[in-house]
């Protein structure tokens, strides 16, 4: 990873970014993630989790649920309703076309179309990784609006301090922004937008993964 000074670019061309670089690899994201959750025992076991938390079957949001939308997918095994949202339009066409159970929109989780106390639960997989940390706070408050009170939130991130543009070949010559997090943070963004901390676990990396420690967080909205 190469990361370049960003000082000029603001929340709107950020996004735009995630959106080419999303665009232009739907296709292999989904054939590389649509089987993911088969071999990694520690994700099913977090979501089995997250599901006998929700004690009705209610409504679940996957929150940036890309093109395999397969965390939806698990959860509507599970019994759930879900709808996934995602910034990209080609991420949502391939999710609609291969798991047409699922209602999935175009969405940007930062300013959703739902009411208030819309769903029983979110999930948010590796999706704020796109987002600048001084704006991460108005996702969680998204989140907390959108959510019924006592409802759950279910957040993944990958550990680390690095923020910023990034050259990456995973995205074809594209820049994207990224960015890594800590477990206090992520325990800080809940906390301040009025979420209970219930769950907090880091996971190491499998051997097919890209070696980057992972953090899990779930939090009660208050």
């Amino acid at each position: 990873m190469i990361y370049l000074n960003n000082d000029y670019m603001n929340l709107f061309q950020i996004n735009e970014l995630t959106i080419k670089a999303y665009n232009k690899t739907a296709i292999k994201y989904h054939e590389l993630f649509k089987n993911e959750l088969d071999e990694n025992r520690y994700d099913q076991e977090i979501l089995d989790k997250f599901s006998e938390m929700i004690n009705t079957k209610g409504l679940i949001c996957d929150a940036g649920c890309g093109p395999a939308g397969h965390i939806g997918k698990y959860l509507l095994d599970k019994g759930h309703e879900i709808i996934g949202i995602d910034i990209s339009p080609q991420c949502i066409e391939i999710a609609r076309k291969h798991i047409p159970e699922i209602e999935f929109k175009e969405m940007n989780m930062m300013s959703t179309e739902f009411g208030n106390d819309s769903f029983e639960g979110i999930t948010s997989f590796y999706s704020i990784l796109f987002t600048p940390k001084k704006e991460v706070d108005n996702i969680i408050r998204e989140f907390n609006r959108i959510l019924k009170t006592g409802g759950k939130l279910l957040i993944a991130v990958k550990k680390g301090t690095d923020e910023g543009l990034m050259y990456n070949d995973w995205y074809e010559g594209n820049q994207i922004y990224f960015t890594k997090f800590i477990e206090s943070e992520m325990e800080e963004y809940l906390s301040r937008n009025s979420f209970r901390i219930e769950y907090l676990d880091t996971r190491k990396p499998y051997e097919n993964e890209i070696q980057e420690d992972r953090i899990y967080i779930i939090g009660t909205k208050e």
